[in-house]
């Protein structure tokens, strides 16, 4: 019997003195969970977006492949069913598919300037421009 309380303080002193304790368990955790949206959530989120965006902006004439890999050139969309018919082959063949189903869009755009000129590298703010290494 004397020694229950000899035990209890004992454990008592470990509790305090080692570990994380309570906060530094729901730190962990928290970072757990940030770690999990950078790396799974948000990334996929971007991709979803980008594909969003990329079938949206699908013109006649364009040249696509689909996600089942039939290649052709788009002569017509259907915004009200969210449908484009391809045409195919040399006997053109034409097909009507869902916007879901495509997977790349194979002719080249260009993009307007403003936009490219938006997109530095990040060590692109630290080069010296020319005219200020032609000023010195």
């Amino acid at each position: 019997m004397t020694n229950l309380p000899i035990l209890a303080e004992a454990s008592g002193n470990n509790a305090a003195g080692g570990g994380f304790g309570m906060w530094g368990m729901i730190a962990i955790y928290g970072l757990i969970i940030v770690a999990v949206y950078f790396f799974l959530l948000r990334p996929n989120s971007k991709k979803k977006k980008e594909e969003a965006e990329m079938r949206n902006s699908l013109d006649i004439g364009d040249e696509i492949t689909t996600i089942g890999g039939i290649m052709g050139r788009v002569v017509a969309i259907k915004e009200d069913e969210d449908a484009i018919i391809i045409e195919t082959g040399s006997d053109r063949v034409k097909m009507k598919f869902k916007k879901w189903c495509i997977s790349s869009v194979d002719t080249v755009k260009e993009k307007p300037q403003a936009a490219a000129a938006e997109k530095k590298s990040f060590f692109s703010r630290f080069k010296k421009s020319e005219n200020t290494e032609k000023a010195e």
